[in-house]
C-alpha cells in the first residue's frame, strides 16, 4: 500500500523552527513547484500562522491563503484548526466559529485538521459540521500523550467519538514527538482495526525518533505522513520529505513522488534558511535532538517557557522542582494532554506551586477555568479535594463550555465595523481584537489594498 505524503514546509515547519516568521513572499517562488510535485496536501495555514500574519508580519492571513491558492491549483490546502478555540486561545461562540470554517473553505482550504487540547470531542462538533457543510474535509486529531489514562483503548474511544461527529479521516497528532517506533506500529494498527477511515501520522523529531515512527506507522498500514522538506525538517520539525520518500522508494510503501522534483524546491529553502540562520532566529538548538521531551514527556515549547519563567523569578536554580512539579499538576488536572492551551495551564501552575512553596497556594484564572470545565471534559474526573481547593465552593460545569457562550458575530461586527474592508476582517478581529486593530490601522496608514486580483472566489464567499 503506497503511503501519501503531507508537506508541512508552509506551516508547522516554520512554526516549529522559527515562530512562524515565514512571509509569504519566503514562498511565492516555490508554490508552483510544490503544486507540480504530487503530494497528498500542503499544510499552508493555521495554527500559528493567522496569529503570525497580524502580529508580525504586517500581513493579511487571508490575504496570503488566497495568494497560495491561486498558485496552488492541483494539491488540496490544508489548514490546522484547534477545534472550539479555532486559532485562538478561547472558546468561541458557535456562529464564530461556523462561519470562520466557512470563511476558511471559501478562500481556499481543503482540509481541516481539527484537534481539542483534552480530546474532548464535544469541542469540534461544531468545525466538523460546518466543514462537511461546505464540502471540506473534516478530519479529527488525536492529541497523543504518554500518561497511565491515555491506553490504546482510549484512543480508540477518542478515535469513534470522533467518527460520530462526523471525521472523514483521523489524524495521531504527537505534538511532542513522544511516539516511538514500536508504540507508533501499534497504535496505528490497533486504530485501522477499529476504525474504518484513513489514518495519518503527525509527529516532531525533538527526540530523534520521529522518521522510525513514520517507518513502523507504514508497515502498520497509515495512510498519510507529515513531513518536512529537509532545510526547515528535524529537530522540534517532521521527519524530512526527501527522506522517507526516498526510504519508501521501490517498496510496497513507495510514495510515488519523485526526491529530484523536490530536491528542486528545498534549494529555494536552503536560502530562506540561510537567511534566518544569519538573523539569528533560526536557533541551532532548536535543530537538534533534545532528549528531555522523552525524559518529562513536556513538548519542547513548553521546557523552554518553564526556562524563562524560573528566569524571571531569579529561581532557575528550582527549575528541576519544576519538571518534578509538572506530572502531578497534570494528575491532579485529570491528566491533560501536554499541547496549547493545556501545556502552559499545567506548567504556569507548577511554576508558581514551587516559587510559593505550597500546593495551589496561587492559582492563575486558567487553572480555575481548567478545573471548572470550561476548557471542556478532562480525560478523567478531577479529584473532589483538588475541586475544592481551587474553585472555593463553584461547582464545575459538565455541558459543552460553547453552550455558554451566545451568538457574537453581529455584535464583533458592529465593533470593529470602522475598520472593514472585507468580510474577513470580522473574524481577523474576533480572534485578536487589539492586534487586528493595530493592523487595521496600520494597513489604512500605508493605504494597503486588498490585492484583488487575489480573490478569484469572491463568488464563494457570502457576506455576514
Amino acid at each position: 500500500m503506497s503511503v501519501k505524503i503531507t508537506e508541512t514546509i508552509l506551516r508547522d515547519a516554520h512554526q516549529s523552527l522559527i515562530a512562524t516568521r515565514m512571509s509569504i513572499s519566503d514562498m511565492k517562488d516555490a508554490l508552483e513547484l510544490l503544486d507540480n510535485i504530487g503530494y497528498y496536501s500542503l499544510e499552508c495555514w493555521g495554527g500559528a500562522t493567522f496569529d503570525s500574519c497580524v502580529r508580525f508580519l504586517n500581513e493579511d492571513p487571508w490575504d496570503r491563503l488566497r495568494y497560495i491558492r491561486k498558485h496552488v491549483k492541483n494539491t488540496k490546502l490544508q489548514m490546522l484548526l484547534r477545534g472550539q478555540n479555532l486559532l485562538g486561545y478561547k472558546h468561541y461562540a458557535d456562529d464564530v466559529v461556523e462561519y470562520f470554517v466557512q470563511k476558511s473553505i471559501a478562500n481556499g482550504i481543503d482540509i481541516i485538521r481539527i484537534f481539542d487540547a483534552l480530546n474532548d470531542a464535544r469541542n469540534l462538533e461544531t468545525a466538523m459540521k460546518a466543514c462537511k457543510k461546505e464540502g471540506g474535509h473534516a478530519q479529527g486529531a488525536i492529541c497523543y500523550t504518554i500518561s497511565p489514562v491515555h491506553t490504546f483503548e482510549q484512543y480508540i474511544k477518542d478515535a469513534k467519538n470522533m467518527v460520530e461527529a462526523g471525521a472523514d479521516s483521523i489524524c495521531i497528532k504527537d505534538m511532542a514527538g513522544l511516539l516511538l517506533p514500536y508504540t507508533a506500529y501499534d497504535l496505528v494498527k490497533a486504530l485501522k482495526e477499529n476504525i474504518d477511515l484513513p489514518i495519518q501520522l503527525h509527529t516532531h523529531y525533538t527526540a530523534g525518533t520521529a522518521s522510525m515512527s513514520y517507518l513502523k506507522g507504514a508497515e502498520a498500514g497509515v495512510d498519510v505522513l507529515d513531513c518536512a522538506l529537509s532545510p526547515f525538517s528535524q529537530g522540534t520539525s517532521q521527519p524530512p520529505t526527501e527522506s522517507i520518500v526516498a526510504t519508501f522508494k521501490g517498496t510496497t510503501y513507495d510514495t510515488g513522488l519523485d526526491v529530484a522534483k523536490i530536491n528542486e524546491v528545498s534549494e529555494i529553502f536552503k536560502v530562506v534558511r540561510d537567511k534566518y540562520l544569519k538573523s539569528g532566529l533560526l536557533n541551532t538548538k532548536v535543530m537538534g535532538v533534545d532528549i528531555n521531551a522523552l525524559i518529562y514527556q513536556v513538548p519542547g515549547g513548553m521546557l523552554s517557557n518553564l526556562v524563562n519563567q524560573m528566569k524571571e523569578a531569579g529561581k532557575e536554580d528550582q527549575l528541576q522542582d519544576v519538571l518534578n512539579e509538572v506530572p502531578i499538576v497534570r494528575e491532579d488536572f485529570g491528566f491533560p494532554p501536554l499541547v496549547t492551551p493545556t501545556s502552559q495551564i499545567v506548567g504556569t501552575q507548577a511554576v508558581m506551586n514551587v516559587i510559593s512553596g505550597e500546593r495551589y497556594k496561587m492559582v492563575p484564572k486558567e487553572s480555575k477555568d481548567l478545573v471548572a470545565g470550561k476548557y471542556g471534559k478532562t480525560p478523567v474526573a478531577i479529584r473532589q479535594e483538588i475541586i475544592d481547593k481551587i474553585l472555593k465552593g463553584e461547582k464545575p460545569i459538565t455541558h459543552r463550555p460553547a453552550d455558554d457562550i451566545p451568538p457574537a458575530l453581529a455584535e464583533t461586527k458592529t465593533e470593529m465595523k470602522e475598520y472593514l474592508e472585507q468580510d474577513e476582517d470580522i473574524l481577523t478581529y474576533a480572534m485578536f481584537p487589539k492586534v487586528a486593530k493595530d493592523f487595521f490601522e496600520y494597513r489604512r496608514a500605508l493605504k494597503y489594498k486588498l490585492d484583488k486580483d487575489l480573490t478569484d472566489m469572491e463568488d464563494k464567499v457570502h457576506p455576514v
